[in-house]
Order: structure tokens, then sequence, then C-alpha cells
């Protein structure tokens, strides 16, 4: 009798998996991957534990780690009952020419069943200049709204429930100024700016860090944020007065746990400079909150959010000492990968944001942008945009994903990356903290360089077909023709704006323009005022982003981040 063929490994096609953070994924996932079996099942284990360290052995526990839906330490989600209670907002970032043309957008998402605002500006207004400044040549409105002073913030906003509804705001180096606007408008209308509701994304060092709209340097930049955070503690206490971006260190090329990391590392300087301003952490941690990109590694991404929460838990009750529960929430919005957009085969970046979207949702967050399937060729047409919103509306009314709090908890697979993704950005936050925090880590670069060599590592990855993407890298299509409607900007929209930005000019009161402007520079030389006051005042006297930001260049100077060696 001949002996049985020996047991083969069974052939796999692809040599190696792993996430798009470099993580190894194992063939299958058992319990013994959260439990080390040379653990003491009965032994003491403290309640919750604290910034581990690489080499903590404690195993994984059910109830510390996991806990349960609305409990410490948040892993399975912050409410109770997740969105059985209440669905995640769908808030549509959406901005595009003038004023006029972004509110009759706006009001036809909210018709579709948009359940919040997010504005998009265009560059001019991003970099702080005014439409007809030389700088604005060539940008205006095509990337997003152009915003020159508070005479466009009225039309914008004009006819939309700003009382009823929050809108969010993509501005960063001008945010105090865009943001002073929509509280001069909003009060014009006869709301209140105890009232309003919303986020202001203002979080400047990940402009230093990944997007590079900024305009002054890093210490000062860091000042008027938190004059904002000072400012909505006293007198907004329904505004998010910063949401910590992760989304564009994403986009710049970082992997899922680079976000993580530096997104909170930003998070933990800028409570760290309000809590030098003498507030007290838990006056104003409640209002902050976070932005998260989803993009195509489905578990990671979830197991991103997941940890996200767990990990801000643990610095909030440890590091600063939280006693409010509101103040260890990791509240945060999400928005589906706009550099995961193709312009080959734009069709197929439905099934993209479908599955980037459900990501989002299964992790738990607050609140949703679906991007449009045609954002990789120009800003979105309208039925683009509005199919976008009818995703998030399929996943949250046909899919069953809202229909139970956190349904892939107990995944072997999900708790394993949980567990691997919360040590990996703690690993990182310990490196930060070593070099001084977020800002020394900024001005030395080490952010920026851990982000370049994680985006070169993903093209190595694509050129040599370890990853591929489909209509690009595989399964292309050399006849492709480009058959979808694309938004263009007329010249007519620009003509329009800069008529009005002169009338603004001509028709305001000089001398009290002249004023307020006075003041806001006294002020801002004077280093250790509040700015929001002076601000909102040079705003009701009708001055301009340009006018306002020209003074602060005055001041501040402008930054030029140096060359790297």
């Amino acid at each position: 009798m001949t002996d049985p063929s020996p047991t083969r490994e069974p052939r796999e096609r692809k040599p190696r998996f792993i996430t798009q953070s470099g993580v190894e994924i194992d063939r299958l996932y058992t319990p013994a991957d959260l439990h080390d079996p040379a653990n003491d099942p009965d032994r003491e284990r403290p309640r919750y534990r604290f910034s581990p360290s690489p080499d903590e052995t404690a195993g994984w526990d059910e109830a510390v780690d996991l806990g349960q839906p609305g409990e410490p330490p948040y892993t399975r989600g912050i409410h109770p009952t997740g969105y059985r209670g209440r669905l995640w907002t769908m808030r549509m970032f959406a901005g595009f020419g003038t004023a006029e043309d972004t509110n009759q957008r706006f009001k036809r998402l909210i018709e579709a069943g948009g359940t919040g605002l997010s504005i998009a500006y265009d560059m001019p207004t991003l970099y702080g200049y005014d439409h007809d400044d030389p700088h604005a040549a060539g940008e205006f409105g095509t990337c997003g709204v152009a915003v020159s002073s508070l005479a466009d913030m009225e039309i914008l906003l004009s006819g939309l429930p700003v009382g009823e509804i929050s809108t969010s705001m993509t501005i960063n180096s001008p945010a105090a100024m865009i943001w002073a606007m929509y509280i001069v408008a909003a009060e014009k209308m006869g709301v209140p700016r105890s009232q309003l509701a919303g986020t202001l994304q203002n979080d400047i060092l990940k402009e230093f860090i990944a997007q590079k709209e900024y305009i002054f340097p890093p210490a000062p930049s860091l000042k008027l944020v938190t004059d904002t955070v000072e400012f909505g503690t006293r007198e907004m206490p329904r505004w998010n007065t910063i949401s910590i971006s992760g989304y564009h260190i994403r986009e710049a090329g970082s992997t899922a746990v680079q976000e993580l990391a530096f997104t909170i590392a930003d998070g933990i300087a800028y409570v760290e400079d309000a809590l030098a301003r003498g507030l007290r952490f838990d006056d104003f941690a409640p209002r902050l909150s976070f932005f998260f990109n989803s993009h195509n590694d489905f578990f990671e991404e979830i197991a991103k959010f997941r940890a996200s929460r767990r990990i801000w838990y643990k610095l909030a009750r440890e590091r600063f000492g939280a006693e409010n529960e509101r103040s260890t929430w990791m509240r945060f919005h999400t928005q589906t990968a706009g550099v995961s957009l193709t312009a080959q085969q734009p069709l197929n970046n439905l099934t993209r944001v479908a599955i980037q979207a459900l990501a989002g949702v299964l992790g738990g967050t607050q609140s949703l942008h679906t991007d449009a399937y045609d954002e990789a060729w120009a800003v979105p047409s309208e039925e683009a945009a509005l199919l976008a919103l009818r995703q998030q509306q399929v996943i949250a009314e046909e899919s069953g994903a809202a229909s139970t709090v956190d349904p892939l908890a107990g995944s072997y697979f999900v708790e394993t990356l949980t567990n691997q993704t919360e040590q990996r950005t703690w690993a990182y936050i310990r490196q930060i903290d070593e070099m001084g925090g977020m800002l020394r880590a900024v001005e030395a670069g080490f952010p920026q360089g851990e982000i370049a060599d994680a985006a070169y590592e993903q093209t190595r990855e694509l050129e040599t077909h370890e990853r591929d993407i489909v209509g690009v890298t595989k399964y292309e299509d050399r006849n492709e023709e480009l058959r979808i409607p694309l938004l263009t900007i007329s010249p007519e929209q620009e003509a329009r704006h800069l008529a009005r930005l002169a009338r603004v000019r001509a028709d305001r009161d000089g001398d009290g323009h002249a004023a307020a402007m006075r003041r806001f520079e006294d002020e801002a030389r004077a280093g250790d005022v509040n700015l929001m006051p002076a601000i909102i005042a040079c705003v009701e006297a009708y001055a301009t982003i340009g006018e306002m930001c020209g003074v602060l260049r005055r001041v501040y100077g402008e930054y030029k981040e140096p060359l790297a060696v």
C-alpha cells in the first residue's frame, strides 16, 4: 500500500495580501488572533487600557476593548441605538460659480432629501484673495463658490433654513473671516448666533502637512484657530469650531494609519493650545469634530473608524482629564475618497463611492458626503450630485446596514484590524510627542516625509501590479470616449460676481470700513487679543476677504515652505 499524498498548501492567486496601509492579511482569522492563550484569564485587569505599548501582551478583552454601543471606549459607536435612533446627516459638499448658482444647487439638494449643507469655496477665497486680484486670474468658481464679501454670503444663504439645519464650511486660512460672514448674514436673517449649528473646517495644521492651502506661518495660524475655539465656546454652543481633518492627509497619499495618527496628533495640538489660552477641556472638547476619508480598502476603513473612537476616548480621559462624557466622544464626518476617482471609465466611480460610503456607515460616521462620479473631470453636474445623494439614501433605506448597531462587531478579522490600527496609531503619536508635539513635527517636516514615502510606495505597487485600479492599470478600454455631461463656468458668471464686488466697495460706508480695518490691524499687531470681534466688525462694514487677509499678510507675513533637503 502506498502512502497517501502529503497535504499540499492551497494555491493562492497572489503571493501576499495586504491592506492599503501595508498590513499583512492572513488567510483566516480565529479567536487566537485576538486572545493570547498564555494570558491568565482570571488575572485582574484595568477597566480600560490607555496608550498600549507595542510589546503589550494583555490580549483582547470583549468588555474592555469592545464594550457596548454608547459606552466607553466607544469602539462600537457613541450612541446606544446607532442609526436606529437617527440616520447620519447626508451632508453633500457643493459649491461652484457665483453665490446665486450655489444657492440654487443647495435648495435643490435640500428638496431632494439632503439633511445638511457643506460649502465648497473656490481657490481665490481659500487663499484669501478678492476675485479681481491678479492672483485670482483663471480660478473663479471652478472648485467652489466665489465669496468676496458679506454681500456674497447673504446671497449664498438666501432662502435657506440656516436656523434649522447645520452647515459645514471647508475653509482654513481665512476661516475666521468666512465664519464671521456666515454669522453676520444669519443674524441679518433673524437667526441669532447662539442658535447656529455647523462646522468650520479650520484645520490649519493639515494644510502644512498635506493640502498646502496656507497663507500665514504656522504659529500665528494656530493662534487664529484658537481664537475661533475661544469665541465659539463662549458665544456659539452649537457650532463645531474645528473639523480636525484626516481627509486631505489621505488624499495626499498617506496610509489609513497615518491618516488617523496625524489627525489625532493635530487634535492634540489644538487642545493643548486652547488649554494654554486658559480654556477648560470640558468646555470646548464636546464641540470638537473630526473628518475622515473613506477609501477603497473596505475592512481597513471600518477598522480605522472604530479605532479612532477608542483612541480619542483614552486620550480625553488619560491625558486631558475629561469629566464630561461628551468630551470623550470622537464625532466625525466622512467623505468618500476623491483621489480614488478615475477619469477613465468614470461610471466605475459609482461602485467605488458606494463601497466607500458603506464602509463609513458600518464604521459609525455621524455625517457623510458621497463624491459624484464625474469629479475626476470637473465640479459635479447637478445630475451627478443628485445621484451621489441617492447612493446614501439607498444604503439608508434599502441595504439593512442601518438596522443594527455595529453589525461587524466580533468579526475576528475586523477586531484584529481594529487592534492593529490602534497599535500603529499609538506608535506614531508617541513619536510625535517625543518630537515636542505636532507643531514641531510639522516644522521639522516629519509627517510630510512620511506621507511622501507612503505615496511613493503606493505608486510603486501600481506600477508593478501588486495593486490594480480597474479601468486604469487593469481592464483598460483603449477605445473609450468620454460621454458624460460636464459642468462649466461661464464668463457671464464671473462678470456678475466682479460687478457685485465693485458695487460693494463703492456703496459701503467708507469711514466705518476704515475704522473697522484700523481696529483689526491694531489688535492683530497686539498679538494677545482674540480677533473674532474685530473681524465681525470688519465684515459688518463689508470689508472683503482680500482686504482682511491683506492686513494679516502685513502683520504675520506669508509662509513659504522650506525646500526639502
